[in-house]
């Protein structure tokens, strides 16, 4: 799979789950829970703005200077949302998107296939916990990854190189955390799950890159565990426990 193909799959997800009641629901639930956060946080950085600027630069008496501390302030609190932005998404995976990411992705199975191929666990806090846990190497770990390697790079003359490095991380990450769903809840071990990740790479930047794009991208992260799902299961059909061969080729 290339990179266009990674692309279609993302839009192709994104058309159903909007087509199909179930997969509207939860998608929208998910966007909602996010955006929601979202905003607490905002509301609490513009709450605390005047604290949080004074600990940097006190409110300068001068008028000649005084112009460069409004625009301190206001680039501070753009640069402070957008980082609550990352955290809300983070939150958001750690306390519900997981969860319904993979049910979307059950939802989406049954969609197309009819019912769910794999062996599908009990429901059991174990695996609820292990679903979770999943999120740490698979998205958390490596988005704080990227925003290091953007904030080293508005440090650094490497500015404009770390900054397009570590964009395209986020999006094979991001991409990643939706089309490694199915490997995941069929119990495939860690280091062969992350083996096809490195394999696809070409087809998981084309998927992630539309989440880059702002004021779109959290409508489409939403809706990427449908495509994620179809692409898994056209891949590698719709058969039970594939072997890890079928995984890692």
């Amino acid at each position: 799979m290339n990179f266009i193909a990674g692309i279609r799959y993302n839009f192709r997800g994104f058309f159903i789950g909007i087509r199909t009641p179930k997969l509207l629901f939860w998608g929208m639930l998910r966007f909602a829970i996010v955006i929601l956060i979202t905003l607490a946080a905002a509301a609490m950085i513009l709450i605390y703005h005047q604290d949080i600027m004074d600990l940097i630069w006190s409110k300068p008496a001068s008028l000649w200077v005084l112009w460069l501390w409004y625009l301190l302030s206001w680039l501070l609190s753009l640069f402070l949302i957008g980082i609550s932005a990352i955290v809300s998404y983070l939150v958001s995976q750690i306390l519900f998107s997981a969860l319904i990411m993979d049910y979307m992705s059950r939802l989406t199975q049954i969609h197309v296939a009819g019912g769910i191929t794999e062996a599908e666990p009990a429901f059991s806090l174990k695996f609820l916990v292990y679903l979770i846990t999943q999120e740490i190497p698979r998205a958390i770990i490596p988005i704080l990854l990227s925003l290091f390697l953007m904030i080293v790079g508005w440090l650094t003359p490497l500015g404009p190189i770390l900054t397009v490095v570590s964009a395209a991380l986020a999006a094979i990450f991001l991409a990643w955390d939706n089309t490694d769903l199915i490997p995941a809840r069929r119990m495939i071990p860690f280091k062969d799950r992350f083996q096809f990740l490195l394999g696809t790479l070409p087809f998981h930047l084309g998927f992630g890159l539309p989440f880059l794009i702002p004021g779109v991208n959290m409508l489409l992260l939403a809706f990427a565990p449908v495509g994620a799902t179809l692409y898994q299961m056209e891949r590698h059909g719709n058969g039970t426990s594939p072997s890890k061969e079928m995984w890692v080729a």
